[in-house]
Parts: C-alpha cells; sequence; structure tokens
C-alpha cells in the first residue's frame, strides 16, 4: 500500500509549503508515487556530483589539514538535521527545508570563502563569482545525469531557497533573477534553512576551532552565550576536562538557539497575523529569526569568532595561498584555454565562440567544481616543471 503525500501535508500549519502550492518545475515529469516533489529534489541533490565533492571542500580548514575537522559535506548534514527540527517543531514542510540546507553549498568553490572571494576577483570583468549564484547554475545547468533535461529539474520552491539563502559571507547580484519574485520572502522552511546554517557554522567553528587550537576555554566563556552554558554544564559535572565541557556547552548552545527561534518565530507569525503562504511571501520582514536578546549573544559570539579564529594567522596564511592557487589557475587557463582537460575544453571552445566572458563563465565553472586537494594538485602540475602532467 503506498501512503499518500497528502496524508503527511494535511497535518502542516495553514502557512506551510505544501507539495500542492508548488510552483511545480520547469520541465514536466511524471509524479512520483511515493515522493512529494522536495523529496525527489532531496534525493537528487544527494545524489550529484556536486554534493559528493563536497565532502573534500574546505569549511575552515583545508582538507589536508584533519581527518575530524567539518568539511562543506558535513556542515550541509548539521544544516539540514537543524533545519528539519525546527520544522518539525513547527508544522513546516520538513522535506522542503532539507532539499534546500542540503543544497545550499553546492556552488562553493575549493578553499572556503577565501576561495570564492578570489574567483569573484578574477571574475569581476566577466560578471562576478557568488556561490549562491553557482549553486542555482549547477542545479539548473551544469549537473549532467538526466536525458531530458540540464541540472536536476528540481522545484522552484527549492530553487528559490537557493537564490534568496544569505549569510555575512554572500556577495547577492540577483538583479537577473526576477523569474524568483525577488521582491517577495522565501518560504517559511528557506527561511529555516538559512537560519539553521547560521546556528551550525557557528557552533561547529568552535568546536573546530578549539580542537585546533586556536580558541581558548578561558576566552570563549567571557562570551555570554558560550559562558552562560558553561557554567551551567560546570554545576552538573565536577572535575570535566576542557574537551568534554566544550561538546556539552556546545550541544546546549545549538539546543537554546533552536528553541529560541521556535518560540519566538511562533510568537512572530501570530503576531503578524500570518495564515497562509501568500501572507509568509508578501510579509515585509523574515519571520524565522531569533528573539532579541539571542541576537545580540549571537553577535557578540560571531565577533569573537571573527576577531580570534577567522583572522587567526594559521587561517589568514592558508586563505592567502589559496587565493594565489585560484587566481594563478584561472589566469593560466585564460591565457591559454589548450592547457584545460578534454572536457572543459571542449566547453571553452564550444561556449565561448570567441567571447572572453563566456571563456571566463566555463573555466569559472571548472575552478568552482574543483575540490581542495584537486586544485593543490592542478596548481603542481601547472606551475611546477617537477610536477608529471
Amino acid at each position: 500500500m503506498i501512503i499518500k503525500q497528502s496524508h503527511y501535508e494535511d497535518n502542516l500549519a495553514s502557512y506551510a509549503c505544501k507539495s500542492i502550492l508548488s510552483y511545480g518545475k520547469e520541465h514536466d515529469e511524471t509524479e512520483s508515487k511515493s515522493r512529494n516533489i522536495y523529496q525527489r529534489d532531496r534525493d537528487r541533490i544527494v545524489h550529484s556530483t556536486a554534493f559528493r565533492r563536497l565532502e573534500y571542500k574546505t569549511q575552515v580548514f583545508v582538507n589536508h589539514e584533519g581527518d575530524y575537522y567539518r568539511t562543506r559535506l558535513t556542515h550541509s548534514i548539521e544544516v539540514a538535521q537543524i533545519a528539519r527540527s525546527i520544522c518539525r517543531a513547527m508544522c513546516l514542510h520538513e522535506d522542503l527545508a532539507e532539499a534546500v540546507a542540503l543544497a545550499h553549498d553546492l556552488g562553493h568553490t575549493p578553499f572556503g570563502h577565501s576561495g570564492q572571494d578570489a574567483l569573484n576577483d578574477v571574475m569581476k570583468p566577466y560578471g562576478g563569482f557568488e556561490h549562491n549564484r553557482q549553486s542555482l547554475r549547477i542545479v539548473e545547468k551544469l549537473e549532467d545525469k538526466y536525458f531530458q533535461f540540464a541540472g536536476l529539474n528540481l522545484s522552484y520552491e527549492t530553487r528559490e531557497g537557493i537564490v534568496k539563502h544569505k549569510s555575512p559571507h554572500d556577495l547577492p547580484k540577483n538583479d537577473d533573477l526576477n523569474q524568483y519574485r525577488l521582491a517577495e520572502q522565501a518560504t517559511l522552511e528557506a527561511q529555516i534553512a538559512n537560519l539553521a546554517d547560521e546556528i551550525a557554522y557557528n557552533n561547529h567553528d568552535i568546536d573546530d576551532g578549539f580542537r585546533a587550537g586556536m580558541l581558548k576555554l578561558s576566552d570563549l566563556k567571557r562570551t555570554q552565550l558560550f559562558g552562560m552554558h558553561f557554567d551551567e554544564v560546570n554545576s552538573l559535572y565536577m572535575d570535566l576536562d576542557e574537551r568534554h565541557a566544550v561538546s556539552e556547552t556546545i550541544r546546549r548552545m545549538i539546543d537554546h538557539m533552536i528553541n529560541d527561534v521556535i518560540e519566538a518565530s511562533c510568537k512572530r507569525i501570530e503576531n503578524r497575523n500570518i495564515l497562509t503562504l501568500a501572507d509568509v511571501r508578501n510579509s515585509p520582514k523574515p519571520l524565522i529569526a531569533f528573539s532579541r536578546p539571542l541576537r545580540h549573544m549571537n553577535g557578540e559570539l560571531k565577533k569573537y569568532l571573527y576577531r580570534n579564529m577567522y583572522h587567526h594567522y594559521r587561517v589568514v596564511r592558508m586563505a592567502s595561498k589559496a587565493e594565489r592557487v585560484i587566481k594563478d589557475i584561472f589566469l593560466a587557463y585564460f591565457e591559454r584555454p589548450e592547457m584545460l582537460p578534454d572536457g572543459p575544453r571542449e566547453r571553452v571552445e564550444a561556449q565561448s565562440k570567441g567571447m572572453p566572458d563566456k571563456k571566463a563563465r566555463v573555466i569559472a565553472d571548472y575552478i568552482a567544481s574543483m575540490t581542495d586537494r584537486f586544485a593543490l594538485d592542478e596548481y603542481e602540475r601547472l606551475f611546477s616543471v617537477h610536477a608529471k602532467t
């Protein structure tokens, strides 16, 4: 017996984005008998080449620096887990939030945000580079698995969630994406995936930074959010070693942030009389957000991480190396496209037709698809006389 998806969706809130309310896909397909449109999105994302490559792409630490640091893949899984938890508590569509969460970093370059900044610098004369736009480009054009269409043919709502994803690192230029109704708010599910991203990276960056010896417990305790939960842990467990104390504190911080988002967002939805998905889209501001006290504490924590981790000399040194790698590879390919491997070289020849901006875009697509270790190996192959080509 096949359980119809409507049975699940009947229990969702009136303002949830149910599959029956989807704007659909660019290319018509036969509906699945056992999965709703957002489940199919999620499954196609998980089976995509770009998703698998996230295992070897930097979050903060380059892949070769250690096996236990977060990668873009583990980060995306953590974001999806947090997003599902919030959606379930708020009776929203978990599958849509999960799909957006798993797709939001597909377009990331090797070497994290320093790689994106470097590629954006060299691409400025040719339209720039931004990883949300690249994620959309991947799911709409670059993934090549299906005979009937390019890309993954995801639902409008999942693609919209990618386009409208925002973080302090994003450099969105969405002036040519009006088909995604940029004046409207994204679905609550997409808004949740967006905030789940922040919850995940703030907390796991503390964990990774502490493991790497960049963050000290004595300094962490001075931040209000970490300090209040550390005091709770310290009162419950006597003689706890630092590593377990940090882990227990982070666990409570994540729980606090999730519960705060749920409570504050539900109050906001009630106070603004949100009853339908149309009300969500027409809201003047996002509805999913922390309460004011937690926003303040989270801001303090982010400033601490910015000063003590993201500007740590070890991170800055690797970022500088990464920028040089990305820029040098791009310029080498741009000046001599015949140095590209067969696949990307053929795409340059077929798509650029003598136009520099199109040639640059194909090269940027190729570089953005690289993992950290592949980019480092390619740099060696291009510039070391002793490397085998």
